[in-house]
């Protein structure tokens, strides 16, 4: 007879041979995917740091991706991944590199600027990366990335373009979506997706561009197939558009927050945001789908599977900015493979993985429709869970102004805050003007969230920062002839005021171009708008004249102003049905730049998935200033995710405020803090190499200004 010792032992022992045998069951030892794995946990299963020794956390290594340049440059967002001991990531300038991963010691360097391929069809664009990904079969190893509108696959071993694949090299995004590829945008910022063969894309994408999800060839670059998240005649969703041409014209719906997969059942998720344009709908009036929707599709076939609409005819730009956590939990007794998906309005969707439907209720509530925008229509009803409760404050009145400012800003915010009136979740986009709370930004952003399958925790971190959302009716011109100087004004209105404002000041996250003539020549401002920078996207659509107007316009060019204007009127004329615009991303702020709201500003939240119930909630991040004066720890905007594991730690950059924070994950104490080179925007890698284990994060600075860095810092216990 067996005794009970022995009986475990032998269950144990069948266990783990059923593990091992199954190449499909997660090990979460490596972080050979961008977010820890394709189900985007962000999870490590490694417990050689711990919470016992963690204060020997100390430097292992630092990488200098543009080799210390002085030049300042843009955030780094990227989540590198580790192969074979091998790290590759992406530096500032785009250059995909390869280095040891225990050393950090180049291997080697691939820059697209450089490459054949690009003298024929590379634009360069938006300066931001996400993460690569990696496919191998036997001795054919590719790392696949992207910059600007091309999809690079390049030699894993050398750091050579693969020239079987696609071009030269690489694919241009801008053809196969039955659109004039010349007036298109297409520039991907998260990584793409791999599965078997096949890899999957889809991106940020100009207003007139639509963000329809691709499948390409990893061996060849062509299209296999498409999904179109503007529903042609023939799809299903077609009859959610009162605009029955909207598949020929619309733009964006695009799954630009990157994806997960379910590599067992084949099925690709991917977030979607909102269509053209962000504030104002009443040229895409109707549900809309699939805006602001989950999707889950057959990664072999393109077939949708199911969908869950977050935010129906969406005016709020509230995208959902995250790929949602692949989770297991334990609900009403049971074992269930779901979906988290967080989002920009603060809730948590907890779905079930094969059906789409909600774990935990959701209803549909009444929202305010009262809108004043002509020909407007705004949807009755809102999908909003029961549980988990939101995870950022949803409305704004007087109470929570920001009092921890002297009495002189107090009086400003207030004056503002009379000015705009009350607000909450869905208020509709106004002339008068509107607070936007949750902001932009979030809630949760595209870092997204961890989650502990030990635990069932979900781990999210938040902003809380209002908007001032002011829309204007864009006027008739009645005038047959325009100078290059009012034609250029239309055309700034159209295309750059939402981000550099009326006044050119800019705001929030986007810069002043006053005096930008000191910088630019009517030419070579005409080729900035054509490639783009940074975090400004290239236009393909704006022909020369009216490229030539604007640059006039805004470099007050005098001799050039008065030219009258050679390009097409009609383009510039407003149609005889009214539409708006808006006057630019405004953050609602004290004259010392703090948020107008009350603490907290940044939150770190986990939640229970078993109950949906909040475990801890705290301030995440800090202001040096406002600590020296003895007031408490406020929180700041943060962007990129953290990572949790098994050691029962949370690790965490993000914030602002520059530093590398190591969390208790049960109770959310803060352990430790380090101060990195820059601050560290983006979500840290967690893997081992020779029996030690590593932790690494791409410290570029932040959007926010202050030290920047071309560094990837990784550590390691002394």
């Amino acid at each position: 007879m067996t005794s009970p010792t022995n009986k475990w032992l032998l269950f144990l022992s069948v266990s783990l041979l059923v593990l091992a045998c199954d190449p499909q069951q997660p090990t979460y030892l490596s972080w050979a995917k961008t977010g820890g794995g394709s189900e985007n946990l962000k999870y490590s299963a490694l417990q050689q740091i711990d919470t016992t020794n963690y204060a020997k956390l100390g430097v292992a290594w630092v990488y200098h991706t543009e080799n210390n340049d002085s030049t300042k440059f843009g955030p780094m967002e990227c989540n590198p991944i580790v192969v074979n001991g091998v790290m590759y990531g992406v530096s500032p300038k785009l250059k995909l590199f390869a280095v040891n991963a225990a050393t950090g010691k180049e291997i080697w360097t691939f820059n697209p600027a450089d490459s054949a391929a690009n003298k024929t069809w590379h634009r360069s664009s938006v300066n931001m990366n996400r993460g690569v990904a990696y496919w191998e079969k036997e001795n054919d190893k590719r790392i696949i990335y992207t910059v600007g509108p091309i999809v690079f696959c390049v030699n894993a071993t050398t750091g050579k373009l693969v020239p079987s694949f696609g071009t030269d090299g690489g694919i241009n995004l801008v053809n196969g979506l039955d659109r004039d590829p010349t007036k298109l945008f297409v520039a991907p910022t998260s990584p793409v997706m791999v599965f078997k063969n096949l890899f999957f894309v889809s991106g940020l994408v100009g207003e007139e561009t639509p963000g329809h999800i691709r499948a390409f060839d990893v061996l060849t670059g062509k299209q296999q197939w498409i999904f179109h998240t503007i529903p042609y005649p023939q799809d299903k969703g077609y009859e959610t558009w009162d605009d029955t041409t909207a598949y020929r014209h619309m733009g964006s719906t695009n799954s630009w927050a990157g994806f997960s997969l379910d590599e067992k059942r084949g099925i690709l998720f991917a977030p979607t945001g909102n269509p053209t344009n962000d504030f104002y709908g009443g040229n895409r009036t109707g549900m809309g789908l699939y805006g602001n929707s989950l999707l889950a599709i057959d990664a072999v076939s393109g077939k949708l599977k199911w969908h869950f609409q977050s935010v129906h005819h969406d005016v709020w730009d509230m995208d959902l900015p995250a790929p949602p956590a692949l989770v297991t939990v334990t609900h009403k007794g049971k074992k269930i493979d779901a979906v988290a998906q967080t989002t920009k309005t603060g809730f948590v969707f907890l779905l079930d993985r094969e059906t789409g439907k909600p774990l935990f209720p959701v209803k549909e509530v009444s929202v305010n429709t009262a809108t004043t925008l002509a020909n407007e229509k705004l949807w009755p009803t809102q999908p909003m869970p029961v549980i988990p409760k939101p995870l950022v404050r949803q409305s704004f009145d007087s109470a929570d102004l920001n009092d921890i400012v002297d009495a002189s800003s107090y009086a400003s915010i207030k004056k503002t805050f009379l000015n705009y009136g009350p607000s909450k979740i869905f208020t509709p986009p106004s002339v008068n003007g509107t607070i936007v709370l949750p902001g932009y930004d979030g809630g949760a952003e595209w870092g997204g969230p961890s989650f502990d399958p030990e635990t069932q925790f979900l781990y999210v971190n938040t902003n809380e920062m209002a908007w001032l959302l002011n829309m204007v009716e864009n006027k008739k011109n009645d005038k047959a002839l325009l100078t290059n100087h009012e034609a250029g004004k239309i055309i700034y209105t159209q295309n750059c005021m939402k981000c550099h404002g009326a006044e050119m000041q800019g705001g929030g996250n986007y810069p002043s171009i006053v005096g930008a003539d000191k910088k630019y020549s009517v030419t070579s401002f005409s080729q900035l708008v054509t490639t783009g920078k940074r975090m400004m996207p290239g236009n393909n659509v704006l022909t020369i004249q009216e490229k030539t107007a604007l640059a006039s316009y805004v470099l007050n060019v005098k001799n050039a102003q008065q030219v009258k204007y050679a390009g097409d009127l009609s383009k510039l004329l407003p149609p005889q049905k009214t539409t708006y615009g808006f006057t630019g991303y405004n953050k609602f702020l004290t004259p010392e730049g703090y948020p107008a709201i009350r603490p907290p500003w940044g939150s770190l939240t986990a939640i229970d998935l078993k109950t949906g119930a909040h475990v801890w909630k705290i301030p995440f991040g800090e202001f040096e200033a406002l600590k020296a004066k003895g007031i408490p720890v406020t929180g700041r905007e943060n962007y990129g995710g953290p990572v949790v594991t098994k050691g029962g730690l949370l690790f965490i950059g993000a914030s602002a405020d520059g530093k590398f924070r190591i969390i208790h994950k049960r109770t959310g104490k803060i352990l430790r803090e380090i101060d990195l080179p820059a601050p560290g925007v983006a979500t840290p890698s967690i893997y081992e190499v020779n029996g030690k284990q590593y932790v690494v994060i791409a410290c570029g600075g932040s959007k926010w200004g202050g030290k920047s860095s071309d560094a990837y810092v990784a550590f390691t216990l002394q």
